[in-house]
């Protein structure tokens, strides 16, 4: 399984904000630390700002900041909440269904391993994820501040 762009940045930049301490990086060094594109890691920021997971205040003395549900948000969930729910493969096909859709047996071996994949991250949190070594390497990749 391969996640979306859009996951893979979610769990970065909350990992990264779990280690900011009592700095308050802008979205733009956040971007910017993780060689994203602004416009993207803005978009993630709000999703994740409307799930509680961060704040993100304006203006001077603003940033990012981690809530506590973000720093013990389950892995799983996350990853849920940005990938989706939907098949691994989409047998509908479009206009084309797959012929095998009505006896196959691979879809449903799909949906398990997806489960099982989502149920193998539940038990982690942020905070885990930050855990020494990657804590220390996450400040490390950190350019400090800089202009917007």
């Amino acid at each position: 399984m391969r996640l979306l762009r859009s996951t893979d940045l979610a769990l970065r930049v909350l990992m990264r904000l779990a280690v900011a301490g009592d700095a308050n990086p802008t979205t733009r060094q956040v971007a910017a630390d993780m060689d994203v594109p602004y416009t993207h890691a803005a978009k993630v920021v709000a999703e994740l700002q409307h799930l509680g997971l961060l704040d993100a205040r304006r203006g001077r003395g603003g940033g990012l900041a981690l809530t506590e549900r973000g720093r013990t948000a389950s892995v799983g969930t996350v990853v849920r909440t940005f990938e989706g729910d939907g098949d691994v493969v989409d047998c509908e096909g479009g206009t084309t269904p797959c012929p095998l859709n009505a006896a196959c047996r691979l879809r449903g071996a799909l949906r398990r391993a997806q489960e099982a994949f989502f149920a193998s991250l539940d038990p982690l949190t942020v905070g885990d994820m930050v855990a020494e070594p990657t804590g220390p390497l996450l400040l490390g990749i950190s350019r400090g501040p800089r202009g917007d």
